[in-house]
């Protein structure tokens, strides 16, 4: 009798457990809920960087343009999410600087956004780049033409420790970063492509990697936009255009709507 009323105090003990310890054990209904509430936007090149140029615009104008509409319409849609410029004017913030201030800032997310240009002007189309090597060679005149950018400013060689933007061998060590994110920047990428395609009615060259400076430091979620082709005749007409601003503008900030609500669960 005595044995059986050990095994029923010990039985009890062990269902009581849970009641007194459950403050102390971490569960999901527990954990934070994950809430995006930084982005930094980052129009690339600026001031004495004009970047590539069209026959009647330069990508610099374009690219803060389409930035700063974005971030009009994530202050007018999403109020509970700051929004960070690396920009908002015609200067030259270093390629160091742009993810640098997405770091300082603690930022949940970092949109570069820029526009193409090839020799061949009948090429046309959007593209979403992450960080990565993969198709590094056939993707190596983009990311040299956007990592370039650091032969502009001064003592460059030292501030970016001897890499050299036209020199393959440089993009080695970029194979050991941004693996942590690579997962999410891919969704956003895909979403930005998703809605250039079917939402804009552009076509879309798909989600691509890329060794890109910018896209190296971030420690968060990043992606790098080509808006399309400026040495394309009627795509710099598009991109020049109020409504074609507008309309890629919009399928940005769509994205990063879908985006958001797809992380936070909601």
């Amino acid at each position: 009798m005595e044995r059986f009323n050990n095994k029923k105090i010990i039985l009890s003990f062990l269902i009581a457990i849970p009641f007194f310890f459950g403050g102390f054990i971490p569960n999901e209904t527990m954990m934070p809920a994950f809430r995006m509430k930084k982005i930094v936007l980052d129009a690339g090149h600026g001031g004495s960087d004009p970047g590539n140029i069209g026959s009647k615009v330069r990508e610099k104008d374009i690219n803060l343009a389409v930035t700063l509409l974005v971030g009009k319409y994530l202050k007018e849609n999403m109020p509970d999410v700051e929004v960070i410029y690396t920009r908002d004017d015609d200067s030259f913030p270093t390629l160091k600087q742009r993810p640098n201030i997405a770091n300082i800032n603690k930022a949940d997310l970092f949109v570069s956004i820029h526009s193409n240009s090839a020799p061949n002007k009948s090429a046309f189309g959007t593209e979403t780049f992450v960080m990565g090597t993969k198709h590094f060679e056939a993707n190596f005149d983009i990311v040299k033409r956007e990592n370039s950018v650091i032969l502009l400013e001064e003592n460059y060689a030292e501030e970016y420790e001897g890499f050299d933007p036209t020199s393959p061998e440089s993009y080695m060590l970029f194979n050991l970063t941004q693996k942590a994110y690579i997962g999410n920047s891919i969704t956003l990428a895909d979403h930005i492509e998703t809605q250039f395609r079917d939402r804009v009615g552009r076509k879309s060259r798909g989600v691509k990697q890329g060794p890109f400076y910018v896209l190296w430091t971030p420690s968060m979620p990043s992606v790098l936009v080509e808006l399309g082709f400026l040495s394309n005749t009627e795509e710099e007409k598009f991109l020049m255009s109020q409504a074609g601003k507008e309309y890629m503008a919009s399928a940005i900030y769509r994205s990063i709507k879908a985006y958001k609500e797809q992380i936070e669960g909601n």
